[in-house]
């Protein structure tokens, strides 16, 4: 076990993911990254946690799913009550924990029924769910309904988001690589052969969204302790889209494909906020003729590898 995790690709990923951190923990305190910019990071950092789950349940398993912004709610609004009575990091851990669970059970009271359907029917009914937890907090007294809660403590560090990024990545890519993946890939390409070869599809699909739930989940919980104000408006069908729309423009299927959506259109958002008044029609027509000219997304299901890297470094090396 211990000669699989010192393996030279587990150094490798972990030499880059220590030096990312270092390099934009080094700008923070420098002042180089201001607060604007840092807000700019964290927000990209959750979208990266909500497209890598989502991109499980769509471009891994193949559901057309809608219902990821009820999930991320659950998360955001349970950590948000639970730290506001427990503001201390016990109290987050705590928070996530307890979304963690009343997410899982949601996702399986939704999902066990819901996946027998598949397409468009999938889509309408997972936005359903999502809009009754949305309608729920509205008008439930321990969320204060409509006003939304306030003054939640700023607990989510630099450190615990990256950290919980990182794990959700590994997560999701490991999950593709194991036998439950494998089963999920077979169904996304064809159910029918799937079922034919003895693959229990329901169990399967249900797993992929149980674990997407889990880290929508806990991108609402860190959304939440950073951000500190929540509102039921936050958690619309308009999030849903928001995080699809990353999921396909980076390339359903590719968990790098997310994470590179995910910084692109941050960043894009963060440059076009100063065109308030034709943001949405630049932002609008980016997305089109992304559609246009490279319907795959910018990598399509290509993934970065370093094994792949190295063996080319290596066959090059060869005929030197």
């Amino acid at each position: 076990m211990a000669k699989q995790l010192y393996t030279r690709t587990n150094m490798i990923w972990t030499a880059i993911v220590l030096s990312i951190f270092a390099v934009l923990t080094l700008l923070m305190q420098t002042g180089m990254i201001n607060s604007y910019y840092e807000s700019t990071l964290f927000t990209i950092c959750v979208n990266i946690i909500l497209a890598v789950s989502l991109n499980l349940i769509v471009g891994i398993c193949g559901q057309f799913s809608l219902g990821h912004a009820g999930f991320m709610a659950i998360g955001a609004y349970v950590a948000g009550i639970v730290t506001r009575y427990i503001p201390t990091y016990g109290g987050l851990f705590i928070g996530i924990l307890l979304g963690f669970v009343i997410s899982a059970i949601a996702a399986i009271i939704v999902s066990v029924p819901t996946l027998r359907l598949r397409g468009d029917y999938l889509a309408i009914a997972t936005l359903g769910f999502s809009e009754i937890i949305r309608i729920c907090i509205q008008n439930m007294k321990i969320t204060n309904g409509a006003a939304g809660l306030t003054g939640i403590p700023q607990l989510t560090t630099w450190p615990i988001l990256f950290l919980a990024v990182v794990i959700s990545i590994i997560i999701c890519t490991n999950f593709v690589r194991s036998v439950p993946g494998r089963a999920a890939i077979a169904i996304n390409d064809d159910e029918i052969a799937a079922e034919a070869m003895g693959i229990n599809t329901t169990k399967y699909k249900v797993i992929a969204f149980v674990i997407g739930a889990i880290l929508a989940s806990l991108a609402g919980s860190l959304f939440a302790n950073y951000f500190y104000v929540l509102n039921p408006n936050q958690f619309t069908f308009n999030k849903s889209i928001d995080i699809l729309v990353i999921v396909v423009f980076g390339g359903m299927g590719s968990m790098s494909a997310s994470v590179l959506a995910a910084i692109v259109l941050g960043i894009l958002n963060m440059y076009l906020q100063q065109f308030t008044d034709i943001r949405m029609i630049i932002y609008g027509a980016t997305l089109i003729l992304m559609m246009i000219f490279r319907p795959q997304g910018i990598l399509g299901t290509w993934e970065f590898s370093v094994d792949r890297l190295l063996n080319k470094m290596k066959r090059k090396k060869e005929a030197v």
